[in-house]
């Protein structure tokens, strides 16, 4: 029997990371192996994936000397970075740069780099539209990802650049799920007026990343966009009153009051969905659902994932 192919999975025991790691390990009549990096393997999600069949190893993005030594013997490497961890754009570039180092250091065969647009190209610093963060980025969370790009193709290296969409899983985890108003009614709020969202079942960007590596060459020097469905809020609101089986209301702000929400990133979050709503040809044209499920054929619509994942969201 052949080898294995081993893929140094980064953030293994994150969304993206993890859902890709468990895509290699349930296919076991796959030609690949999954290699788990991550800061503590002594965590219950590593464990979990060691005794899943995971190799797993101690690695950190700060560290170019340890992923150097994860990616040694790999065929290939998702790599991901951590943003809303620190909130720092110019540790996103040197995470990128460490593990496109390593990569090289390593002659992987194939890296997938999970990436954004550059929202500059489409409002400058200039464009008075949105306001400029961090003195020159309009979405730093997207903007530093992008920016990044090239310290992969720079070094030659084999790469797909994968754009990633909204996780429906930010309902469950990042404070977005629905809110009882003043009235008692619950709500969600974004500021994307009738316009549609991409999003996607976190799980099922690991599972694209894993069907781009089993395309082999195909998608090495290519950009790849990906999404479940494309929604307007009204129709996530429907979803989702249908699925708890209480009124979900959809209430759509101006990008200026999200801004000022006041939590950790709200400003950054307000300027991307204004991106997302005033690009949405080309926010969406970039994520086409039939490639996404051509790579995962079990790709979930947004009603599948709410039956799935209903009862883990906070109604506040």
């Amino acid at each position: 029997m052949a080898e294995k192919k081993i893929i140094a999975v980064v953030g293994a025991t994150g969304a993206q990371g993890g859902g890709l790691a468990r895509a290699i390990l349930s296919d076991k009549s796959g030609g690949f192996t999954a290699r788990a990096l991550t800061r503590d393997p002594n965590s219950d999600k590593a464990k979990a994936l060691a005794k899943q069949g995971a190799e797993v190893v101690a690695a950190d993005v700060d560290d170019l000397e340890s992923l150097k030594r994860a990616f040694q013997g790999a065929y290939g490497a998702y790599c991901v970075t951590f943003f809303w961890n620190h909130f720092s754009p110019e540790k996103e570039v040197a995470s990128a740069t460490n593990m496109a180092k390593a990569a090289k250091h390593a002659g992987l065969q194939h890296v997938i780099w999970s990436t954004f647009e550059d929202t500059r190209k489409w409002v400058p610093l200039s464009d008075s539209r949105m306001p400029t963060l961090m003195g020159k980025y309009k979405v730093p969370h997207l903007d530093s990802k992008a920016e990044a790009n090239h310290v992969f193709t720079d070094l030659g290296l084999p790469v797909t650049l994968l754009l990633t969409s909204f996780y429906w899983d930010n309902f469950i985890y990042f404070g977005m799920g629905p809110k009882k108003g003043p009235d008692g009614k619950l709500a969600i709020t974004l500021p994307m007026g009738d316009k549609k969202l991409p999003g996607i079942a976190a799980e099922d960007i690991g599972k694209c990343a894993y069907g781009i590596f089993k395309k082999g060459r195909e998608y090495i020097g290519k950009t790849v966009g990906i999404a479940g469905e494309h929604l307007t809020g009204g129709q996530m609101a429907a979803a989702l009153t249908k699925a708890l089986g209480q009124e979900v209301r959809y209430n759509d702000v101006p990008a200026d009051v999200y801004r000022s929400f006041g939590f950790p990133g709200a400003a950054d979050l307000g300027n991307m969905f204004q991106f997302k709503r005033d690009f949405q040809e080309v926010y969406v044209g970039n994520r086409n659902l039939d490639v996404a499920r051509e790579l995962n054929p079990s790709l979930q619509t947004f009603d599948a994932w709410l039956a799935q994942n209903k009862s883990r969201i906070p109604l506040e």
